[in-house]
């Protein structure tokens, strides 16, 4: 048996489809033991002749004891040895365009894309290059001076850049997960996103990624504009011609791919004036809470403190509460809640981690579902119904933190549920600082009656969630976009507009980087066929 080690080329990079998969498990101890890992396996396989390689690493923290699953693929001796990673991205300096509105990933890999298929992407993004922008955030944390297109959630990267990069994906059926991660790696990414469960790359590695992807694109004859912002769309009987820009620039093309992110309002306005029909759909907001890492540690792992060779416990909690869904989001172990608005006298959170995660606290959002039912006043918005209302919350946790920077409202957990002002707050990551303040009294009051009936049921799955030691922040609102802009099932585009192709998490069809990059790649797909004239 021919044996192929997580680390190398082959193991890395394998794509063919093995012919038998087993798993083993694998103290924490010798997860790092090339050699017992290769006895381990052939004890399980002691007659199979062919190539291994490590095809998904998890953790079973079911057992007094955690453990590592690796799931083994077996192939045969004749199958040749898979080789690297390659793609074909050509010259396409004098080929048709296409705009692509926004630099997030829905938008990077619809560029990325478009090259493969012979087609000339123009990428318009209204914020900074990435090494700009992290000096704006820099800039953002230190003094809580915002800048309305270079933030959190605008510039180079999208929101995800700077607010952890997790790959993690349950929409597995929307497109090929493993083609986004092997761009990734292509673009620098480590091997390891290949085989975690739950892979990451952090906020502090992103930013190189980034660059790269940016010089694929270029170097193919790609064009990527920063300070770009798209404020009309050329239209002549309803079918796109192009866009207008802030300065005054026209750039034309027969197609648009609309990659914007959740936080882009101005667009759905421009829309909505346009007469480009738009619908309101549904949101959820709550808070951040924050407890110590190790305290998630001991909860999860069930020992304490925890094995210098597993990482960072996480959790994922959800539950219904009067007919609505309580759920924890984009948990951040040993990360940082960092200040998401992205317009003066709001304030919005987020988490995020750095590759090593290895920050004294965690936190994540958790959050509650509302339907446009559930926001009163805020019903009669029509389209724009929940963009109102979670612009009205940001405007109170703004007004509620002081009113100048972005300091947060915050309150003890154990407070929040007996309705209670918190006399002292344990530590925060929180940067710009907080103020205990009575979050109970931010949101109306069947979110918080929810989130107070679901602490304490998360407790009774984690016994010790529920602590005067956790910290709750306000206020997460940015969870996904508040409104839809709908398009074709099979055409992906726009019912109303020819050549206009809303894209990823900002036009309601995609939740994280992943999901957001697969889209991505599927509009750019129907774009080449629309181009082409070809249903």
């Amino acid at each position: 048996m021919r044996p192929v080690m997580p680390g190398s080329p082959i193991a890395r990079y394998c794509k063919q489809m093995p012919t038998r998969t087993f798993e083993i498990t694998i103290s924490p101890d010798f997860i790092d033991d090339a050699a017992y890992i290769e006895r381990r396996i052939l004890e399980k396989a002691p007659d199979a002749t062919g190539h291994y390689r490590i095809v998904k690493r998890s953790i079973d923290a079911r057992r007094k004891i955690p453990h590592f699953v690796l799931q083994v693929a077996l192939t045969p001796a004749a199958e040749r040895d898979p080789s690297e990673i390659s793609f074909q991205f050509m010259p396409v300096c004098a080929s048709p365009a296409v705009i692509v509105v926004g630099a997030g990933p829905a938008g990077y890999f619809a560029a990325l894309a478009l090259i493969e298929r012979g087609i000339k992407p123009i990428v318009l993004e209204q914020g900074d290059a990435v090494h700009i922008r992290r000096k704006r955030i820099a800039g953002l944390l230190r003094s809580g001076a915002l800048e309305p297109t270079s933030n959190y959630c605008f510039g180079e990267g999208g929101a995800g850049t700077f607010s952890d990069g997790k790959l993690y994906t349950r929409a597995t059926k929307r497109g090929n997960v493993g083609k986004i991660l092997q761009l990734l790696v292509y673009h620098g990414a480590a091997t390891d996103i290949l085989v975690d469960a739950h892979p990451h790359i952090g906020s502090n590695k992103l930013p190189a990624i980034i660059k790269q992807i940016r010089n694929t694109i270029l170097s193919c004859g790609g064009e990527i504009h920063f300070n770009a912002k798209v404020t009309d769309f050329l239209l002549e009987d309803m079918t796109m011609k192009g866009v207008l820009l802030s300065k005054g620039t026209q750039i034309t093309a027969n197609a648009v791919i609309l990659a914007t992110g959740h936080s882009a309002r101005d667009i759905y306005h421009t829309l909505h004036k346009r007469g480009i029909l738009i619908e309101s759909k549904p949101l959820a907001v709550g808070v951040r809470v924050e407890h110590p890492q190790a305290l998630i540690d001991s909860l999860m792992y069930h020992h304490s403190p925890r094995h210098p060779k597993l990482p960072a416990a996480t959790y994922r909690l959800a539950c219904q509460c009067d007919g609505r869904g309580v759920y924890s989001f984009c948990m951040c172990p040993g990360g940082h809640i960092v200040p998401t608005a992205t317009g003066p006298n709001e304030l919005a959170i987020n988490g995020m981690s750095f590759s090593g995660r290895n920050g004294p606290l965690a936190n994540a959002g958790i959050v509650v579902e509302l339907r446009p039912e559930d926001i009163g006043e805020f019903e009669d918005h029509g389209p724009f119904a929940m963009l109102s209302f979670q612009q009205a919350l940001e405007e109170k946790a703004f007004a509620m933190g002081g009113g100048a920077g972005q300091i947060a409202p915050a309150q003890r957990m154990t407070d929040f549920m007996k309705g209670l002002i918190s006399n002292s707050l344990p530590r925060t990551s929180y940067l710009p600082g907080v103020v205990s303040r009575p979050l109970h009294e931010l949101f109306p009051a069947p979110v918080t009656k929810r989130l107070q009936r679901a602490f304490g049921l998360f407790n009774r799955k984690l016994k010790g969630f529920l602590t005067e030691e956790a910290l709750l922040v306000a206020v997460e609102s940015r969870t996904s976009a508040p409104v839809r802009i709908p398009r074709h099932s099979q055409t992906l585009m726009h019912p109303q507009v020819a050549g206009l192709f809303p894209c990823g998490e900002g036009a309601g069809y995609a939740g994280g980087i992943v999901s957001s990059a697969m889209d991505g790649q599927a509009v750019a797909q129907r774009v080449t066929a629309f181009l082409k004239n070809d249903p």
